[in-house]
Order: C-alpha cells, then sequence, then structure tokens
C-alpha cells in the first residue's frame, strides 16, 4: 500500500534518510521508532508530502505521491502536538477540517468524538483546553473521515489511562478493518498490544524491519521494550 524505495533526504550536512526501503501494507499496525533524531518524522512527513526526498520515491497503491496531493484524502494523520486556531471552538474546528476535507456529504467516523465526550465541550474554545482535551481532538480528526491509512504520531501522549484505553481500542478496531496504521512512540511499553510490526530507525538508516512475532522469536523477550534493548545490545 505504501511503499518507499531507497528514499535519501539531506538538510544541510545532516542526512536524515539514507536509503530507507520498506514496505507497509493493509491490515497492518505498525510501530516506527528509534532515539530522537533517527529520522522517524522525516520519513512520517516524506509519506504526507511534507518533505520531498533528494533521491528515491514513494508510492501510494501503486503510484508515485510526486506531485500527486490527492493520495492525502485517504490518510489521517494525528501530529504530536496538535495546532489549531485558538480563539475557534471544537465544533467550529470540526466544521473547518470537514470543509477543507469537502466532506459534506459522507458519513463520518464520530466513535471517538462521543467516546471522549467532546460532545459536551463543542463550544469550548481551543485556547482553553488542556494538552490531553487537545490530543483527543486530535484523535477524534484524524479517524473521522473513515480514512483507509492511519498515522498517529505519539498518540497517547497527554491522555489519562481512560483515554488512552479508548484510542487503544479503536486502533485495533480499525487495523481489523484491513487499514495500515502507523504509530510513532517513545513509550514502547503502549504498543504491546496494539502492533504487528516493527520498523527501527537510527541515523537515518532502517535497521530493521520485522514482524513482531520473529522480534519475539529472535530476542526471546516477548515486551517490545526488552526485545529491542535485546537487540541493540547485540
Amino acid at each position: 500500500m505504501i511503499i518507499t524505495s531507497n528514499v535519501s533526504k539531506k538538510f544541510g550536512k545532516l542526512k536524515a534518510l539514507d536509503d530507507v526501503s520498506v514496505t507497509c501494507n493493509r491490515g497492518e499496525c505498525i510501530a516506527l521508532i528509534g532515539p530522537n533524531g533517527s529520522g522517524k518524522t522525516t520519513l512520517v512527513k516524506t509519506i504526507l508530502g511534507m518533505v520531498v526526498p533528494d533521491s528515491g520515491f514513494i508510492t501510494f497503491n501503486g503510484k508515485n505521491i510526486l506531485h500527486d496531493w490527492k493520495y492525502r484524502k485517504d490518510i489521517g494523520y494525528m501530529p504530536q502536538i496538535g495546532r489549531y486556531p485558538e480563539n475557534m471552538t471544537i465544533g467550529q474546528v470540526l466544521d473547518m477540517m470537514r470543509d477543507i476535507r469537502h466532506a459534506k456529504n459522507f458519513i463520518p467516523d464520530e466513535e471517538l468524538i462521543e467516546s471522549f465526550g467532546l460532545g459536551a465541550l463543542i463550544q469550548k474554545r481551543m485556547r482553553t483546553l488542556s494538552g490531553g482535551t487537545r490530543q483527543k481532538v486530535s484523535a477524534s480528526l484524524a479517524f473521522l473521515f473513515n480514512p483507509d491509512v492511519l498515522i498517529l504520531d505519539e498518540p497517547t501522549a497527554g491522555l489519562d489511562p481512560l483515554a488512552s484505553g479508548i484510542l487503544k481500542e479503536k486502533i485495533v478496531a480499525e487495523k481489523e478493518k484491513g487499514k495500515l496504521i502507523l504509530i510513532t512512540s517513545h513509550v514502547l511499553s503502549e504498543l504491546d498490544d496494539l502492533i504487528t510490526q516493527v520498523i527501527y530507525m537510527q541515523e537515518g538508516k532502517l535497521k530493521f524491519h520485522k514482524s513482531i512475532e520473529t522480534l519475539r522469536s529472535d530476542t526471546g523477550e516477548m515486551q517490545l521494550t526488552r526485545a529491542i534493548a535485546s537487540i541493540m545490545t547485540n
């Protein structure tokens, strides 16, 4: 579904991506992990078309994404920090995104809006919201348009345990519908029950791309945190 082929990107002398090739298919929930500065964010931005690689290319459903922005309508993106017009209410932000996506005649996925209780806060202005409530808005927007692909950047950051559990259940449900879900996170313990594959990057290079079963078999560790630590130690 999404294939990056020999993708490289430099920012000045910094090589953010170094010949990265990965294949991400439907029905998978993939953890994109690595230390700070490993290239995770740059890879996500190239997939979203926000960064153009210096070499290599990316295909979405078999089509090169270069100069073809329409594929983005099939992606729901949850940024690590959502930035919205501070004077707008939650309801206005939701309506604005519907207008931008030209999505007036579709059946929205409002499950998270309901589960998070955002309906009761719909008239609250964004500047008055806590960080956790902003995360709930970002998550709700990512899933709202029923996309085939979900890219979630540190999705549980700032969420209370109840909200985090609601979001995890939603991620599992969408994966079981055959959607592709790509998650970046530094809290690896949050991913144990969610993911089917792991992409590990370091210093702009792809170190490995394995199924979670293979990773556990190779290391003898069931927890992702311990499995990654075992590989990096050896």
